[in-house]
């Protein structure tokens, strides 16, 4: 068999994790690619004591492995976009086939790395840039590849899906989970990265552009965070047969396409509504398929390596073969792609779900209901609870029917302005996922 050599950038949870699958799984990787795949220098800054590398060679600079001519791939796996942007480059720009686990580095600077190796003739793999172990990315490309994908909605950060979990399951508030799963290993010490939404639009804007055979957008991603999701909505969501996720959401329609990362509201009954804890999963409906779900592990050292070993089995498998016949395909920077266009969030269409405080007093709801008329807005559901003992206030709950956007924020003013009403409503979109 041919042989093909890696050379692995960065020794961290996923780099050790690479590492060690390929060693353990050596005979097995190496008969599914069809050559030997030698893991010929490692590039770290520092060792780590859960990988032997006493049998290759390791160098303390990174950028070093690019040009070494006994490597094929490079594996890129120091996170962060500006050095990792520059290692990706070199590695094209000298001939290298290239590998990444690194979301923010595809969603920001993908269009410009493609387009390089594109001209280059190599391939850029990704794999594990979205949802850890789960194999999305191979799924779009090439299972549903005779579909045309209708649209597609992610739980696809799993440090979000844990702190909701734990407020529905144990009517805890944002901040006390939050600190647990900081302590856990699941949230950074600043966690705005994973609670307002910025991870969950990087790998949306991947999926998307798979999906839809479009540019790159990240810039154009509407992202609303979950901090401040409060207790009373994950309950009264529930009472009205729904709970609250995280998702990504991205949907082809004819004006463009919907790029958007917020809170939903979601039906009990879909299957995406019981994924748990820290784990991820994405629903995509084809037009031929139909729906269909893939679960499993967002983050973590193995099941992420897994994805990057498997897109190291791909690439080594096309080595030598034309580059636009490599898997994962190339063909973002390519001239044929059509970007359709990014709606405004003003444009989507959406159904809500609104909590106010307003006076316990006759009038109000019709108050209320005569604005939502006047707007176009139809209401499905309503819920208006007594108010505490001594409180002259009452939490007043409505599910809307589907309406635009701007519509719906025209609406919510005028009633804030309201004397009758207290405070700001809360809004949280709904999608019904239905098939």
């Amino acid at each position: 068999m041919k042989s093909v050599n890696i050379g692995i950038c960065g020794l961290g949870t996923v780099g050790s994790g690479t590492f060690n699958v390929l060693a353990r799984n050596a005979g097995l990787i190496n008969a599914r690619a069809g050559c030997d795949i030698n893991v010929t220098v490692v590039g770290a800054r520092r060792d780590n004591a859960s990988c032997d590398t006493s049998q290759v060679t390791v160098e303390r600079d990174i950028f070093a492995l690019t040009n070494r001519p006994d490597v094929d791939i490079i594996v890129e796996l120091i996170g962060g976009t500006t050095t990792a942007k520059k290692l990706v480059l070199q590695a094209i720009a000298n001939g290298k086939h290239v590998v990444t686990a690194n979301k923010a580095l595809i969603a920001e600077y993908g269009n410009e790395i493609f387009a390089a190796a594109e001209k280059q003739g190599v391939s850029v793999a990704y794999e594990a840039g979205v949802a850890g172990g789960i194999p999305i990315i191979k799924a779009l490309r090439e299972g549903l590849s005779a579909n045309k994908i209708e649209w597609l909605a992610g739980i696809i950060n799993g440090t979000g899906n844990f702190i909701l979990t734990e407020m529905r399951d144990k009517g805890r508030d944002f901040a006390d989970v939050l600190a647990e799963a900081q302590a856990l290993g699941y949230a950074e010490a600043d966690p705005a990265f994973d609670v307002e939404g910025t991870d969950a639009a990087h790998k949306l804007v991947i999926l998307a552009s798979i999906a839809f055979g479009m540019p790159l957008r990240f810039d154009a991603v509407f992202t609303e965070g979950i901090t401040e999701i409060q207790p009373e909505d994950v309950v009264y969501a529930e009472e009205l047969g729904y709970r609250i996720k995280h998702l990504g959401i991205a949907k082809q329609r004819e004006e463009g396409v919907e790029l958007r990362v917020h809170p939903t509201l979601i039906p009990e009954r879909q299957l995406i509504a019981q994924v748990n804890g820290v784990m991820n999963a994405v629903m995509v409906k084809g037009d031929a398929v139909g729906p269909t779900l893939y679960y499993g592990p967002g983050a973590g050292a193995e099941p992420t390596a897994s994805a990057v070993v498997a897109d190291i089995v791909d690439v080594a498998r096309s080595i030598g073969s034309a580059a636009e016949n490599c898997v994962p395909a190339l063909g973002f920077a390519s001239e044929k792609i059509v970007d359709p266009g990014v709606l405004d969030i003003n444009d989507v269409e959406s159904a809500y779900y609104l909590r106010a405080s307003v006076l316990d007093q006759p009038g109000v709801l019709s108050s209320v209901a005569q604005i939502m008329s006047q707007r176009g807005i139809s209401i499905e559901a309503i819920i208006q609870k007594e108010p505490p003992a001594g409180a002259s206030d009452v939490p007043l709950i409505m599910l809307t029917n589907t309406t635009r956007e701007q519509n719906l924020r025209t609406a919510v003013e005028e009633i804030e302005a309201l004397a009758s009403v207290n405070g700001s409503i809360v809004k949280i979109r709904l999608e019904s996922l239905d098939t």
